[in-house]
């Protein structure tokens, strides 16, 4: 899996124009903090269970995508989930597997708040809200 910081992975994208974007956040964080355009949601674990399955998760990307060999960016709100997601489709026979570092959010700040010192948002990276 490759690490690609905010920047790189939105020019990544631009020259990856058959790639798969997907947002492994739970689908409500994705539509009411916001997220990226063209994502897909395919959430790594959702609510109310809150406990991955990595064979559901892989199979579930694979639904939504044209196969195994087609290049997949991951994001999620830290960069956390995203890397367990990412070990997940590799393990299931995906070979192109990229994630976002910091994710959308990015990292907390000593305020506790996110979006302040690094993440998709805060390198100010296209991104929409419900």
């Amino acid at each position: 899996m490759k690490n690609l910081q905010p920047k790189e992975a939105w020019d990544w994208l631009q020259s990856h124009t058959n790639s798969l974007f997907v947002d492994v956040r739970m689908e409500i964080e994705s539509l009411y903090v916001g997220r990226p355009p063209n994502v897909v949601n395919v959430p790594w674990y959702e609510y109310p269970d809150l406990q991955p399955d990595a064979q559901k998760f892989a199979e579930a990307v694979l639904r939504e995508g044209s196969g195994k060999d087609q290049p997949v960016l991951l994001i999620c709100r830290s960069g956390q989930r995203t890397r367990d997601a990412g070990k997940a489709l590799e393990a299931a026979g995906f070979t192109d597997v990229q994630h976002v570092v910091h994710g959308f959010e990015g990292e907390l700040d000593e305020a506790f708040r996110r979006s302040t010192i690094s993440g998709w948002r805060f390198d100010g990276l296209p991104w929409e809200q419900m």
